[in-house]
């Protein structure tokens, strides 16, 4: 064993690649370097990515004492990590990429803004809020005053991925835990003390996305400069070739997620209200692996960059068994915390008596999901973002179809026992791509460079 946790055994041992996720399994709970490494870079990550569901999750438990309840659209947009060996001094550095995920990041969020603003009615409708319905009007004026925020939350981030570029996962940290704080503290003074209701929640919301956004900025251009010094240097087509296969991949997450939500609400308000906690306990918990796919891409990165393939499979399969480990501890967690709390977020005995109905599949799935999470990391960090989109549609495609099906012969049981499997599915495309040995994988097969 080395320093970096990697086997000094013969890679012959390791010919048949599917085996290769087992490999020093024994030392998934060791402190040596390498796990010091992915978890310097995972812990702040978790908390900085689980802050804003974190924060939603606060949102509805304080809209479910409203006694009524709302649709909440979101998209994200996922930044690639950037290949860079060197970590930031005191001098500032011309990084070409910044510059470039900062100009789409602020595109993009003016036209998801004006999207959202302007097409509000309809969104909703796709979401299976009727005209007629009570959810109406409190759901539109949410979600038309959130999307003024939706600039915001893209530059934040693009700026994180940048900061994670750099191995850096303290700082938007810290920035974050501080612009949910002040949007906690907001919700009851807006909600409750000035009796603005659901629009007092989206505006808190829209206040901390911005203040997150300019502090974030502020820091940033203190240590990169934002004006690259040509046109040429931002890359704009590697930009958009790679970003593309990302977005077609966020599209295809989106749109599976929000077809189970549209499903729920046709349900009526009392399932979409369980629907709508589960899923947020459910995402909340399971993006606390985003951490570990975070580390894992940023390490993965500069291995592969660096052709240091052992560097790439010990890096690889810890996480991974690191993300299973994690999974099964948020198993226990996520259960009993939502069987002794589901009181927490509405006083309606029917909501509740659904939420402990979803309650096996919401905690059964997370070993499932932290896995699916961080596949995604080793993905990216392999710079293998065609197979990751590609693979994703074709999930996407199969699990759209079993949501239908089963929606209409079980209903709430039936969304749930779909969304198990498109987490399954996604879980094993990333167990298929390594597994197999192909791709930038496939020097775990024969010994060639990726």
């Amino acid at each position: 064993m080395d320093e970096n946790g990697c086997s000094n055994e013969p890679n012959n041992k390791w010919k048949m690649p599917l085996f290769v996720f087992f490999r020093d399994a024994r030392n998934v709970s060791k402190l040596d370097a390498l796990s010091r490494e992915i978890l310097g870079i995972a812990f702040p990550s978790a908390l900085a990515i689980a802050a804003d569901p974190i924060a939603s999750l606060i949102d509805t438990a304080f809209i479910g004492h409203l006694g009524g309840n709302a649709n909440i659209c979101k998209f994200w947009w996922v930044t690639s990590s950037m290949k860079s060996k060197e970590k930031l001094g005191k001098k500032k550095r011309h990084i070409a990429s910044a510059s470039t995920a900062l100009l789409f990041g602020t595109i993009l969020g003016l036209i998801q803004a004006a999207v959202l603003i302007f097409a509000t009615k309809p969104l909703l409708g796709v979401m299976g809020v009727k005209r007629d319905s009570p959810m109406l009007n409190p759901a539109e004026k949410y979600l038309r005053l959130r999307s003024f925020g939706a600039p915001a939350v893209l530059l934040s981030l693009a700026m994180q991925g940048i900061f994670g570029g750099f191995k850096d996962t303290a700082t938007p940290l810290y920035v974050i835990v501080s612009g949910y704080s002040l949007n906690v503290i907001l919700d009851p003074i807006l909600i409750f003390t000035l009796k603005l209701g659901i629009e007092g929640a989206a505006i808190a919301h829209v206040l901390s996305q911005y203040m997150m956004a300019f502090t974030l900025l502020l820091i940033l251009m203190k240590k990169v400069h934002l004006l690259p010094p040509s046109i040429k240097d931002l890359q704009i087509f590697r930009f958009l070739k790679n970003g593309g296969f990302l977005m077609l991949r966020v599209i295809a997450v989106t749109f599976c997620v929000t077809l189970a939500a549209s499903l729920a609400s046709r349900l009526g308000s009392i399932p979409m209200a369980a629907f709508q906690t589960c899923l947020q306990v459910w995402l909340t918990s399971s993006l606390l692996a985003d951490g570990l796919a975070v580390a894992v891409q940023s390490i993965l990165a500069c291995s592969f960059a660096e052709k240091d393939h052992k560097k790439t499979t010990a890096a690889a399969t810890r996480t991974l068994q690191m993300s299973f480990v994690l999974g099964v501890g948020l198993s226990l967690a996520v259960g009993l915390g939502l069987y002794f709390g589901a009181g927490v977020f509405s006083r309606n005995v029917h909501v509740v008596h659904l939420i402990k109905i979803g309650i096996p599949f919401v905690a059964a799935t997370q070993p499932i999901n932290s896995l699916a999470f961080v596949f995604d990391g080793v993905n990216y960090g392999a710079s293998d973002f065609a197979y990751s989109a590609y693979s994703l549609v074709l999930v996407s495609l199969v699990s759209v179809a079993t949501e239908l099906l089963l929606y209409r012969t079980k209903h709430f049981v039936g969304i749930w026992i779909a969304l198990t499997i498109y987490m399954t599915l996604r879980m094993l495309a990333g167990v298929c791509r390594m597994g197999t040995g192909t791709g930038p994988w496939r020097y775990l097969r024969d010994g060639s460079l990726p």
